[in-house]
């Protein structure tokens, strides 16, 4: 499997997760409270594969920097949470960073 792909995944796997993590409801909720784990694994594994691959510094910051937009839009439309131009706006910046250090890193 590609580095690519692996990331992508991990980065799914991410936003499953940390998904889960609210659904769980601090833990109440059995189904999701496992799901928040065995998603965190295959994040994690699919993390660790793409790294022998890829830089650390450039994978981490699209791993983070992705899960942390999707997992923002998800809040937005799913869970209805409060949306606002600045909220929006950090997103935009969020995921400029992120082509940003594709274009600047050696491992493209």
């Amino acid at each position: 499997m590609t580095p690519w792909l692996l990331l992508v995944a991990a980065i799914v796997f991410e936003v499953a997760g940390t998904t889960s993590m609210k659904l769980s409801a601090g833990f109440t909720k059995v189904l999701p409270s496992v799901l928040l784990f065995v998603f965190y694994a295959l994040a994690f594994g699919a993390l660790t594969l793409t790294l022998k691959k890829m830089e650390v510094s450039f994978v981490y910051a699209i791993w983070s920097g992705l899960g942390t937009a999707l997992v923002t839009l998800i809040g937005i439309y799913y869970f209805k949470e409060s949306a606002n131009i600045f909220k929006i706006a950090s997103i935009g910046l969020i995921i400029l960073g992120v082509v940003g250090l594709h274009f600047s890193s050696t491992a493209h």
